[in-house]
């Protein structure tokens, strides 16, 4: 059908949705899309972001993975630093300010600009929330290890939320990156690299050391390995699959999921 002859998808039959996928008022959820396999909304990634929110209620939280839009990694060195003469062109990671990687999908980026979002402190794992809890899921987001302890993900499971992939490939389920640092398995690739963060008084630059995301966290692992984990986890007999407007989605339980990946990597990857 032609795109203008597509019926609308409306904010309320979002919520329809998303209510019979399993999410209820008081949740919190992180939620992962692709918009174009959402179908034609009427208000585009509001409407979707606006859905959440009728659904989960003002008791409830909305998540979103923003990473941040700096592009400027093929400037690093061999050890992880940037040369001085493109020192004073790289623009500073600023929570409040700095766009969400694009590479992501454009969700996040409306989530952080939607009145009301805060932005945790770590750029690379940065985390946009909105909502209720917003203030808790985004403080003291350690810089170092920002996929571990004391994060937005590792508060996600501590406080039973969910994972919503409306549309999003299996393997863009972030909160694996927190299983892959509970995980108790040799030979993780780790990665230090700069970080200019805005300051008060200018630009503060900053080592970063975390567990490599940009590959497999360890050797012998497939690229695609969390879209694995996920469909075990569904041969599994949990998590809930549906429609979300038009887009086959994937709604899961946080703790369920990360316990299984930490088990599923370790048996994968343990040596």
């Amino acid at each position: 059908m032609p795109p203008a002859l597509r019926p609308f998808v409306t904010r309320a039959a979002l919520a329809a949705d998303l209510a019979r996928l399993g999410v209820c008022a008081g949740d919190t959820v992180m939620v992962h899309a692709a918009m174009r396999r959402v179908g034609r909304l009427l208000n585009g990634p509001d409407a979707l972001i606006g859905a959440l929110a009728d659904t989960v209620g003002p008791a409830g939280t909305i998540l979103a993975y923003a990473d941040w839009d700096a592009l400027y990694e093929e400037l690093l060195d061999a050890e992880g630093r940037v040369p001085p003469e493109w020192r004073g062109h790289v623009p500073p990671y600023d929570p409040a300010a700095s766009r969400a990687a694009r590479d992501n999908g454009v969700l996040a980026e409306f989530v952080r600009t939607t009145p009301g979002a805060l932005r945790s402190d770590n750029p690379g794992a940065s985390m946009v929330a909105l909502g209720a809890r917003a203030g808790w899921y985004t403080a003291d987001h350690p810089l170092d290890y920002g996929y571990g302890e004391g994060s937005p993900l590792a508060k996600l499971v501590e406080a039973n939320g969910k994972v919503l992939m409306v549309g999003a490939p299996f393997d863009t389920l972030t909160l694996l990156h927190h299983a892959e640092h509970l995980a108790r398995i040799p030979n993780k690739r780790i990665r230090r690299y700069e970080v200019p963060f805005a300051a008060s008084w200018g630009v503060k630059w900053r080592m970063v050391e975390e567990f490599d995301t940009s590959d497999p966290v360890v050797p012998g692992l497939t690229d695609n390995y969390f879209a694995d984990v996920v469909r075990d986890f569904l041969a599994s007999g949990r998590g809930v699959q549906g429609l979300v407007g038009e887009a086959p989605s994937l709604l899961v339980d946080a703790a369920a999921i990360c316990a299984f990946a930490v088990v599923w990597l370790e048996r994968e990857a343990g040596g």
